[in-house]
């Protein structure tokens, strides 16, 4: 059983930065893949960035590259989500994520284990 719990999710101006920390607890394994997914209010979940369990690749999607950086600190069980440069349409409830794999994988019916979100805010 893994419990991941999101945090730093606020209101920020367009330009401006935010950082997502995903905490995770119980019967965790640094050998996950770490992802971020998003949904805005009346759009589907969407992929955002995932990272695999030694930090060595990632992905992201087209929307958010060169904005979004994800890194993971294994030894302290967390995954962070650097936003810079945030938009109106980052506006979503970010949701961090895990699976088991040990190859990027983009997917969300590949992720078991799913925070509870924090919501992002972006104004212009």
């Amino acid at each position: 059983q893994v419990q991941l719990v999101e945090s730093g999710g606020g209101l920020v101006q367009a330009g401006g930065s935010l950082r997502l920390s995903c905490a995770a607890s119980g019967r965790t394994s640094s050998r996950y893949v770490a992802g971020w997914f998003r949904q805005a209010p009346g759009k589907e979940r969407e992929f955002v960035a995932a990272i695999n369990w030694n930090g060595g690749s990632s992905y992201y999607t087209d929307s958010v590259k060169g904005r979004f950086t994800i890194s993971r600190d294994n030894a302290k069980n967390t995954v962070s989500l650097q936003m810079n440069n945030l938009k109106a349409e980052d506006t979503a409830i970010y949701y961090c994520a895990a699976s088991p794999r040990t190859t990027i994988v983009a997917a969300s019916i590949n992720y078991n284990y799913w925070g509870q979100g924090t919501q992002v805010t972006v104004s212009s």
